[in-house]
């Protein structure tokens, strides 16, 4: 078959499913994406690089102006998809990421071929991300810019032939109309790799902590709001007046990912640490760190801390779960629809650093009392989440795709309850 997958950056979501399908001799895959880096090759799939003609006017409307960029990627994925299709190549199916903008006109260079796109996220400006902290009420302008900011989607709802959300709290975040036509299926961990390691001890290129007892640890591509970057440092205060033996590590980069950044220019993690006073010769921050790096802490940690608001549901939490670690997480919907408080993990108020602490110091003083729930975690992962199930149910649900089967077998189940009388 010939296969057609669309997504700036390379490979992205796609990354197992491209490279089963590369390594198959009778396959054609093509991967549409404006990353030029030459040293990120996958075996049997050939990368088309498209390139936006330029960037969304300064004096774009702000509402408009991610619309804007989307029609600019989507033209540019159109040109893209003409070069490909003068040297003979027309795909039995497309598979592209919603949102930015490449799968927006690729119905109009291949109008016989199926297109399944990939529906991450959903805005609103009432009931998830957007109005979660009261501290930060929107304005009528936010309101109206969030719901703009929804047009791209929209039209690839519409003209797709199906979607897939990776969990049914992202679904549900869809229009309702719209719902029957998504698939919930998960990317899937790769639980031979994010496995335990019982007794593991932590030790980083520049940063050696075997001879730690006690270790916290926290990971986030950013050091933001989203993901109660702000909440855990007040927390590790309170920990580290009662636990001197305590380390934290934190993992991710000094930038804003998702939401707003300061208004005065600083960090997230500079206005924390002014405020907040810490013994920094206990508390590590690494930065970014590789696969083999970034999993020798998490199968280190004592217990990992995961927050973030009703928003995506990051890879890392369920990674984390996949090697048995003790995961606190916030008491939020996308957290509940994996973690159970109490049965394969904890959960805490996202607002309650007070509480955060609490938590840790429980799990930090009675080190083998929750040894099931770290048993059930991984069993979750296992059940739910194993990569080479899930892998599986991805190329399945692309082949009904392309053969038309709609509304395919893979991902229709019932919806899970994501209610709370905490949100």
């Amino acid at each position: 078959m010939k296969y057609l997958f669309l997504h700036p950056n390379f490979p992205a979501q796609y990354r197992h499913i491209v490279t089963t399908l590369g390594a198959n001799s009778n396959n054609k895959v093509v991967f549409g994406t404006k990353n030029e880096r030459p040293e990120w090759k996958i075996p049997g799939v050939y990368k088309a690089l498209f390139k936006p003609s330029r960037e969304p006017r300064p004096e774009t409307h702000h509402y408009v102006r991610p619309l804007e960029s989307a029609v600019i990627y989507g033209q540019a994925v159109f040109r893209m998809a003409e070069q490909l299709k003068a040297q003979g190549f027309v795909p039995d199916v497309i598979c592209g990421h919603s949102g930015w903008g490449p799968t927006l006109f690729v119905k109009e260079a291949f109008p016989d071929t199926p297109l399944l796109c990939y529906f991450e996220w959903f805005y609103h400006y009432r009931g998830s991300d957007a109005d979660f902290d009261p501290a930060e009420p929107l304005t009528v302008d936010d309101m109206a810019r969030i719901r703009v900011k929804n047009s791209p989607i929209l039209i690839d709802l519409y003209s797709c032939d199906w979607g897939l959300s990776p969990t049914y709290w992202q679904r549900s975040q869809f229009p309702q109309e719209f719902q029957n036509k998504l698939s919930v299926l998960h990317d899937g961990v790769d639980t031979d790799y994010f496995k335990p390691n019982p007794g593991a001890k932590l030790v980083l290129p520049n940063l050696d902590l075997s001879g730690v007892e006690e270790l916290v640890t926290y990971v986030s591509r950013g050091m933001e709001p989203y993901r109660g970057f702000p909440e855990f440092i007040e927390a590790i205060a309170y920990v580290q007046e009662r636990r001197p033996n305590c380390h934290v590590v934190i993992v991710g980069s000094e930038r804003v990912c998702y939401g707003k950044s300061l208004p005065n220019g600083k960090s997230y993690k500079q206005e924390m640490l002014e405020k907040i006073p810490l013994d920094l010769s206990r508390v590590h921050f690494v930065g970014s760190l590789p696969y083999g790096l970034y999993l020798k802490v998490i199968q280190a940690s004592d217990i990992h801390v995961y927050l973030t608001r009703p928003f995506v549901l990051s890879w890392s939490m369920i990674e984390s779960l996949s090697t048995g670690c003790l995961v606190l997480g916030s008491d939020t919907p996308p957290v509940r629809e994996v973690i159970t408080d109490g049965e394969n993990g904890l959960l805490v108020d996202f607002f309650s650093p007070k509480q955060i602490a609490d938590r840790i110091d429980e799990v930090l003083e009675h080190p083998t009392r929750m040894a099931e729930i770290r048993v059930r975690s991984r069993q979750t992962v296992l059940e739910r989440y194993r990569l080479s199930d899930l892998l599986q149910k991805h190329l399945e649900l692309i082949d009904q795709v392309a053969n038309r089967n709609l509304p395919p077998t893979i991902g229709m189940e019932t919806k899970l309850s994501l209610t709370s009388s905490k949100f």
